[in-house]
């Protein structure tokens, strides 16, 4: 996965051959924008999604890394780009979440781009040191009303500094934030017991919980994750209101006709229904969550507003 971009063909399709959906041309060659570096999750389901996305269309589907700016490069130019459907965009809760902390950002999120489809979410999961006093979820709430807990994130504005921004709100509390330059330094100063918590993406923490170096408290979510049964979700453990997930999706420029962004719809929730691709998901941490455009476009939308109001009341700026 180092290389920036993969090549996806479809069989013996030849290159120049355009499929078609309710009228409207589907283009031959099809760029699946991730506005993050290769190999992180949002990269990797993205690949499955492309790779399954060229088989059913018989096109050609062209994954591309446009990472930068709080992913924003990647979606300025899927928003700012061609409205024939030539342009996919993967999104995360991060986009959702940029809404608010970049308002004087180059494109809008809601008006030009469109849904496709959600395809899955990754929940939160809380982790403190594997020697921490803390011992379970109720110790973690005990421990924040007692003193000031230094809460590592991956930066300012990321989903686990929102995270811990919803916990406090919930919890009555005030934490120290400990922002870094990404999810593996703060993990490495949590083990080493330079933090008490992280509100951790969980492929970040995952090994290191399985390997006894962290303690896995809850994950932000309403059901139990098949990789770690034992561990309880929020909803279990008295904060049903504490439910984070880090999803994935995809967006088209807002323009793009409504013919072709309804089959790359069907096409997407088609790939997250496959005993295959479900699999590889779960062992990735997502949980499947395919939702197709009207159902999507109203969780994105909520999804925006429930974070700007957090955002706002925490008082969370990024620089």
């Amino acid at each position: 996965m180092q290389r920036r971009e993969i090549l996806l063909t479809a069989g013996s399709l030849a290159l120049g051959t355009s499929a078609w959906a309710q009228g409207a041309p589907i283009p031959s060659t099809i760029k699946y924008v991730v506005p993050f570096p290769p190999g992180g999750l949002t990269d990797v389901m993205a690949r499955i999604a492309a790779n399954r996305l060229a088989d059913a269309l018989k096109v050609t589907v062209v994954v591309e890394n446009k990472a930068g700016a709080s992913a924003q490069i990647g979606a300025e130019q899927v928003a700012k780009g061609s409205s024939d459907g030539s342009q996919i965009l993967a999104i995360t809760l991060a986009h959702a979440a940029n809404v608010t902390l970049f308002p004087q950002a180059r494109y809008d999120l809601l008006k030009d781009l469109t849904p496709v489809a959600l395809l899955a979410g990754s929940p939160m999961l809380i982790v403190v040191p594997a020697n921490s006093p803390i011992k379970d979820f109720a110790g973690l709430v005990e421990a924040s009303k007692a003193r000031m807990l230094n809460v590592g994130s991956s930066g300012n504005g990321t989903p686990p500094h929102l995270t811990m921004a919803l916990f406090n709100e919930l919890n009555k509390t005030e934490m120290a934030h400990v922002p870094y330059r990404g999810g593996a330094p703060s993990m490495t100063d949590l083990i080493g017991g330079q933090l008490d918590v992280i509100f951790s993406n969980f492929p970040e923490s995952v090994a290191h919980v399985k390997g006894g170096k962290l303690r896995a408290l809850a994950f932000c979510s309403a059901t139990r994750n098949p990789q770690m049964p034992n561990v309880p979700t929020t909803a279990e453990v008295g904060m049903p209101g504490l439910l984070v997930e880090n999803w994935t999706a995809a967006m088209v420029q807002a323009r793009t006709p409504a013919g072709v962004v309804d089959r790359y719809s069907r096409e997407l929730i088609k790939v997250m229904f496959t005993d295959e691709v479900e699999e590889r998901a779960q062992t990735l941490g997502f949980r499947p969550n395919p939702q197709g455009v009207d159902q999507f476009g109203a969780f994105l939308r909520a999804e925006v507003a429930r974070w700007s109001r957090i955002i706002k009341t925490a008082k969370i700026t990024v620089t």
